[in-house]
């Protein structure tokens, strides 16, 4: 649940984490390309206001829902028994997110997500490292 790096966040879990560059201001992540932000709570130990960062959030953890603060379109959806993987639009940034097999969304359907501020990991933008993994 914690990797270490981006290149371990891209390569484990089906379907991948979803990384989204941007910065941390005043407690709040900051996503530059798809110009929206989210509530941050982990430990930020060094992070600094307005450094870059790559923001990790594991599908299952991106909830869609009425009233949620980001809106997005879906792009594409993946039946998988139980639950479905969608895939949001957000400006020219694609996220996937889970939801249950019940959900009645279709393409290009617009929805509301957001994310638990606890289930975000911190990767420094030039590195990958991960900012938990960091001395």
């Amino acid at each position: 649940n914690n990797p270490r790096n981006t290149f371990v966040a891209r390569s484990v879990g089906s379907p991948p984490m979803n990384l989204i560059d941007g910065k941390l201001v005043s407690g709040r992540a900051v996503m530059t390309a798809a110009k929206f932000e989210l509530p941050y709570a982990g430990a930020s130990g060094t992070v600094t206001d307005g450094r870059a960062l790559t923001f990790g959030i594991r599908p299952e953890d991106l909830q869609v829902e009425e009233g949620a603060p980001v809106e997005a379109m879906v792009h594409d959806i993946e039946n998988h028994g139980v639950e479905k993987i969608l895939t949001l639009r957000v400006g020219d940034m694609t996220l996937r997110a889970t939801a249950p097999a019940q959900m009645r969304v279709m393409i290009e359907d617009q929805v509301r997500f957001g994310w638990d501020p606890e289930k975000v990991a911190l990767f420094d933008h030039g590195t990958g490292m991960s900012l938990r993994h960091q001395a």
